[in-house]
């Protein structure tokens, strides 16, 4: 039988808003197949989704919203103003967007996929990052990202501050990732910086054909 394929695995990930999203967005219009967990998880809050009932068990019915969707604004006070409650978000979320990961993941391996992507916003507060052959952090200096942030509805400087804390500092996510996307710089570099990191991903790694499992690029090798 034919050596199956090997498919380099990418993860994607970043702080509130550095820019990860956009740079989702590219990859996909390179062609590339992109998994979102926070789409997956809008989807498993909306109507009849299967972490709707799990949700509403443990938070109450001050979630729910009329359409039969968790209201996720509703939720998100909640749950960032309690590190107990988001952890007990987290047990229910975190293993049903696995489960959805690792269909894409078989997915695209049996359509052939030589490259896909991971976009997880706790790649690494989730140990997401060790299903990955390299990590893209998408990162912005403080003051551009709080600018981005509290320009989003519904926040607020309370829960803005919840959310950093409740996420790896930058600099620590900035030390394990294999390469850095300065997304302060607009589109147009941002576009080239991916483009130079897609180049160094996708060089033939001759390890490919051999029957032990490659490692991918190293890890910080710029």
């Amino acid at each position: 039988m034919d050596e199956e394929r090997y498919m380099k695995i990418i993860g994607l990930t970043g702080g509130i808003a550095t820019g990860k999203s956009t740079t989702a967005t590219m990859l996909r219009d390179r062609g590339i197949p992109v998994h979102d967990a926070d789409a997956v998880v809008h989807r498993l809050m909306a109507a009849d989704g299967a972490a709707v009932q799990p949700v509403i068990d443990r938070f109450g019915d001050s979630v729910l919203a009329s359409d039969g969707s968790i209201n996720r604004q509703v939720l998100s006070d909640i749950v960032f103003k309690n590190a107990t409650d988001r952890r007990q978000l987290e047990l229910i979320i975190h293993p049903l967007v696995t489960a959805d990961r690792d269909g894409f993941l078989a997915e695209s391996r049996s359509m052939g996929a030589p490259l896909v992507v991971l976009d997880v916003p706790l790649l690494y507060e989730t140990g997401g990052d060790a299903a990955c052959d390299f990590v893209i952090l998408c990162d912005a200096d403080s003051a551009t990202q709080r600018d981005r942030g509290m320009a989003r509805s519904g926040m607020t400087e309370q829960k803005w501050d919840a959310i950093l804390a409740s996420q790896m500092p930058m600099e620590d996510k900035r030390a394990r990732a294999d390469a850095v996307i300065e997304t302060r710089y607009g589109l147009e570099a941002a576009r080239n910086q991916l483009d130079e990191i897609l180049d160094r991903i996708m060089v033939p790694d001759a390890s490919r054909n051999a029957p032990a499992r490659p490692t991918g690029v190293d890890r910080h090798d710029t």
